[in-house]
Order: C-alpha cells, then sequence, then structure tokens
C-alpha cells in the first residue's frame, strides 16, 4: 500500500508543471563622472514577471526631472576617451545594448534595439523609486551589462543621436 502511494505520488509530480521562480537581481548603482566612478546613489533591484522585467530604483542625490535610463552593452562603468580626445563618463559601458542589430531607438514598448529602458523621474529631492517594466527583457539580460542613468529626458528616437539623454550620469553593472 505504502508502495501504491509513493508511485501515485511520484506520478502526480511528474505531470504537474513545474513551479517557475521569477528571478531577480540587485545593481548598485553609482555616480559618474569624466574622473572616474563614484559614490553609491542607490540601488535598482529588477524582477522578472509575466509583464517582463519589473524595475524598482531606489536612488537618491539625482537632479529633479527626466532621465534616460538605459541598459548598455558593456560591463563597465569607467571613463573613456573618445576619438577627440576628450575623457567621457562611463564610456566603457558602450552602446545601447541592442542583439538583435535594429540600430535604431524606439523605446522599451517598440521593436527598436532592448537597451530603451522607460524614463526615471525624479522628485524635488532628488530621489526615484517609482517601478518601470521592460517588457523585453530577463533579469538575466542585465548579468554583464551596464544600467545607464543620463542627465536629461530621452525622446526614444533616434533623432537627437541617442535620443537626446545627454551626459552619463550614474552607471551600475549586474552580476
Amino acid at each position: 500500500m505504502y508502495r501504491l502511494g509513493a508511485l501515485l505520488a511520484l506520478c502526480l509530480a511528474l505531470l504537474m508543471p513545474a513551479t517557475v521562480q521569477a528571478s531577480t537581481i540587485e545593481v548598485t548603482i553609482n555616480s559618474i563622472n569624466t574622473e572616474g566612478i563614484g559614490e553609491s546613489i542607490g540601488t535598482i533591484s529588477a524582477r522578472d514577471t509575466d509583464q517582463g522585467l519589473v524595475i524598482i530604483p531606489e536612488l537618491s542625490g539625482l537632479s529633479e526631472g527626466e532621465h534616460g535610463f538605459h541598459l548598455h552593452a558593456g560591463d563597465q562603468c569607467a571613463p573613456q576617451t573618445n576619438s577627440e580626445g576628450a575623457s567621457i563618463a562611463g564610456l566603457a559601458a558602450l552602446g545601447h545594448w541592442d542583439p538583435d542589430q535594429t540600430n535604431t531607438h524606439l523605446g522599451p514598448f517598440g521593436n527598436g534595439h532592448r537597451g530603451d529602458l522607460s524614463r526615471l523621474v525624479v522628485d524635488r529631492d532628488g530621489n526615484t523609486t517609482t517601478s518601470v517594466v521592460a517588457p523585453r527583457l530577463k533579469a538575466s539580460d542585465l548579468r554583464g551589462r551596464a544600467l545607464v542613468v543620463h542627465a536629461g529626458g530621452d525622446t526614444y528616437s533616434d533623432t537627437p543621436p541617442l535620443g537626446g539623454g545627454g551626459a552619463r550620469i550614474a552607471c551600475g553593472v549586474g552580476s
């Protein structure tokens, strides 16, 4: 009788779909400038959901307003020298992550590159805690790639270049 019960339990376990655990990741975000990587300004937590990747920022010390927010292809946040010899904050993060090689910026809900994330909105006290959704990303996409916060908003278009977000002001790499 015991063996029959155990066999029945095993059969039911094999027939039932496995419970899928949502993957999560936390990334420390640091201020950056042309001289290097500065202090932590907070964290970004991200978790997989049935709607895509939910990203929860807990950042402070930013200027009030909208800030472009992108997943970049590089795995570093350091400054680098551009072709004109100028030091650029966070240039080691490389360009926006574009695994499908679309070479276009259409926002987080468009079919352009997958590095476009929803703008971060910062309150008058310099904080942002409003969650954003990236429907075409998973938490695993953040591993080994830089998350970059830009000085200005983002148009999600190719004009002005890179959506007009401006200078890179904060960065962290998923691990």
